[in-house]
């Protein structure tokens, strides 16, 4: 029998770290940790939610689509759907993020270029007209102006024969991430939490189909977070808007089953699906033992990602269908119920059509070719994956204990304590790849000159065109009526009432987007942040 030699490398060995600065060893051996035999469908779901998972069901091809005027986007909408999307993702631009009309000076140059504008009930009907909402799954990225948005879809599905029991989709409608990392803002704090808390409740009782907010680790992460801070400081988040839902009176049972999340996925391969896994253990234990939900449904976190726009790079644009294919599939490895894969050109612009199908055709491709939906979970018992898995939670329960020691989420907004650490972390990734430490291909590295690609540009004429639209609309709207409606909104937003209740009434009654959002200032005032140094 010939011995064994022990293999000797040349010069010091190399140290190798994942994004998130984790020590990668050279080879893995099987763990020394003993693990429970858990399975999929199962607490605390780290194998994913589902028994069969996508053996049963693909996750939602969500693309995220809008841009322009309503017009614009329903015909994309329509485009993406004849490709085979099989759910609906709503862009909007700033002026309707933060409850400006496009004729307002705060919205000037801004009308359609990153999203859709919507400034009425009118536009919303014209996004989905021909596309009957009791048939189809819409998530709307919205935050501060989420309430409006709702009760417009809400609306429309009425106005199209639906129900609001028979709606389906997501409002993001989370405001503490704006206020850590996206800045989308308009109100305080505890005004804004105060509407989410209404939204919540409401949907539990009039939309049970509706998730009313996706508590979304994505822009945090997009803004410099590690893997571990993305994982904490989402599920930090989640535990402060459970319990404003608590305080308003709500059963953990009757609201938890239809809370969501969204991640992002870079292309970190293995952190990343570690990442996936580790959110859905932590936050099932934390619905269990800290909150008492009885429910199975409500320990199952649910979770919607898109691949990394961050990651993208505008020099040769080609180059991002690869590193979106790779996300894509560390996205659906760790378990996803629903996904947006960017397009090759967002780095430079929207995506045209042909770039918006090719990013779907990525997930098309991953669902019925690469074999990893054969299986519930795919890279189970993987040494590297576990060991990942157990260092992620080990830093994901520190910082959620140290946000509980400085009182929550918010206490540690104020603080700047997300703000801070997020903000070292971006230093640090930022100096790794102009040292030549961290390498992006095309950019830093196998650099070249190339040619610019056609791009899709949103010219002044939407913004030209909805000023017109929304002159037209405050003649023709019964102005009686309105004033009715938007006065009791401002009354009922000084008791303790559900407002969700009066923002559809005003809604209907033709209000726009600015008008809603500045009678709210007017009773909660604006966010003014502090300088945090």
């Amino acid at each position: 029998m010939m011995a064994t030699r022990k293999i000797r490398s040349k010069g010091p060995e190399k140290r190798f770290f994942t994004d998130s600065r984790f020590p990668v060893k050279r080879i893995y051996q099987k763990s020394s940790k003993r693990r429970p035999n858990e399975d999929s469908g199962q607490f605390p779901f780290t194998r994913g939610i589902h028994p069969g998972m996508y053996r049963d069901r693909f996750w939602t091809m969500r693309q995220y689509s809008g841009f322009g005027d309503a017009k614009l986007t329903n015909e994309r909408f329509k485009f993406m759907l004849e490709k085979g999307q099989t759910g609906l993702s709503m862009a909007f631009d700033l002026p309707t993020q933060i409850g400006y009309d496009s004729d307002s000076p705060q919205a000037e140059g801004e009308v359609g270029k990153v999203g859709v504008s919507i400034t009425s009930i009118k536009d919303m009907m014209t996004a989905f007209d021909g596309i009957p909402l009791g048939d189809v799954s819409s998530s709307m990225t919205i935050n501060s102006t989420a309430s409006t948005l709702l009760a417009y879809y809400i609306a429309v599905g009425e106005s199209q024969g639906f129900k609001s029991h028979e709606l389906r989709g997501t409002t993001q409608n989370d405001i503490l991430k704006e206020y850590i990392a996206r800045n989308t803002y308009i109100y305080p704090p505890q005004p804004s939490m105060r509407l989410i808390g209404d939204m919540i409740g409401f949907c539990a009782q009039k939309v049970p189909s509706w998730y009313p907010v996706s508590i979304s680790g994505y822009h945090m992460r997009e803004a410099g977070c590690t893997a571990t801070q993305e994982v904490a400081f989402t599920l930090a988040n989640a535990i402060e808007y459970i319990q404003i839902c608590l305080d308003q009176g709500l059963k953990i049972d009757d609201f938890a089953p239809r809370l969501s999340f969204f991640f992002c996925c870079t292309i970190e391969f293995f952190e990343e699906v570690a990442k996936f896994r580790v959110a859905r253990k932590v936050y099932a234990k934390i619905l269990k033992e800290m909150f008492h939900a009885k429910n199975p449904r409500s320990l199952q976190l649910k979770f919607h990602t898109q691949t990394s726009g961050e990651s993208l790079t505008a020099q040769q644009p080609d180059n991002n269908i690869v590193r979106v294919a790779i996300q894509t599939m560390a996205a659906v490895s760790g378990g996803t119920q629903s996904l947006h894969t960017n397009s090759r050109d967002e780095a430079l612009a929207l995506p045209t059509e042909e770039s918006a199908k090719i990013a779907l055709r990525t997930q098309q491709i991953v669902a019925h070719e690469s074999g990893i939906t054969k299986t519930a979970d795919p890279l189970a018992g993987s040494y590297y994956l576990e060991e990942l898995c157990d260092q992620i939670e080990e830093g994901v329960w520190k910082y959620l204990k140290k946000i509980q020691r400085m009182g929550g989420s918010v206490k540690a907004i104020e603080r700047g304590f997300f703000q801070s650490e997020i903000r070292q972390n971006a230093y640090r990734l930022k100096k790794e790849t102009d040292d030549g430490k961290r390498i992006l291909v095309g950019v830093n590295k196998h650099a070249e000159k190339e040619r610019q690609p056609d791009l899709l540009r949103i010219g002044g004429k939407v913004e030209i065109q909805q000023k017109k639209a929304l002159k037209k609309l405050r003649v023709q709207r019964d102005s009686g009526r309105l004033d009715k409606a938007l006065s009791a909104m401002q009354s009922a937003a000084e008791t303790d009432e559900n407002l969700m209740p009066y923002i559809i009434t005003a809604a209907k009654a033709f209000a726009t987007t600015g008008e809603i959002s500045n009678t709210f200032r007017q009773v909660f005032g604006q966010y003014r942040p502090k300088e945090v140094f």
